[in-house]
């Protein structure tokens, strides 16, 4: 039986376990520096003007109308009820959803002026303004007064 004369090479020791050592130390950190990147790219201001648009808005549009706010949800199917019936049609069902939903009330008075600018670019100001009733502080009548001005 013969022996071979070659020594059996150490284990590790190459190119790729070195490769594999920096990888391990490297990619934690570009993995929290990229995600901290990402976190300050969101639009954190609500306001859409100055929004960027990122690869994940393009591969799920619908994912983010399932996750809308409730108060959103009701803001919209208002705004569609005061363009295809009348504000007052709006305003009673925005009634009826703060008292249906008392979470809903924290977000009113916001409704019920983005109803009130919405009546003015509709109707016009004065008869926007006939609709107006004391709903959430009256302040639909703050929005059309807001929007006429």
């Amino acid at each position: 039986m013969k022996h071979s004369t070659t020594q059996p090479t150490r284990r590790g020791r190459g190119p790729a376990r070195r490769i594999g050592r920096s990888l391990a130390l490297v990619l934690p950190v570009v993995l929290v520096l990229s995600g901290t990147l990402a976190v300050t790219r969101v639009n954190w201001s609500g306001n859409p003007s100055n929004s960027v648009l990122t690869a994940s808005d393009m591969s799920a549009p619908r994912a983010s109308a399932r996750h809308r706010a409730p108060q959103d949800v009701l803001r919209d199917q208002l705004l569609t009820e005061l363009q295809e019936k009348d504000p007052g049609v709006a305003l009673t069902h925005l009634q009826e959803a703060v008292d249906d939903r008392p979470s809903l009330a924290g977000h009113c008075a916001s409704i019920a002026r983005t109803l009130g600018r919405a009546a003015v670019r509709i109707y016009g100001p004065a008869r926007a303004q006939s609709y107006s009733r004391p709903v959430c502080d009256t302040s639909f009548a703050s929005g059309v007064l807001a929007a006429h001005s």
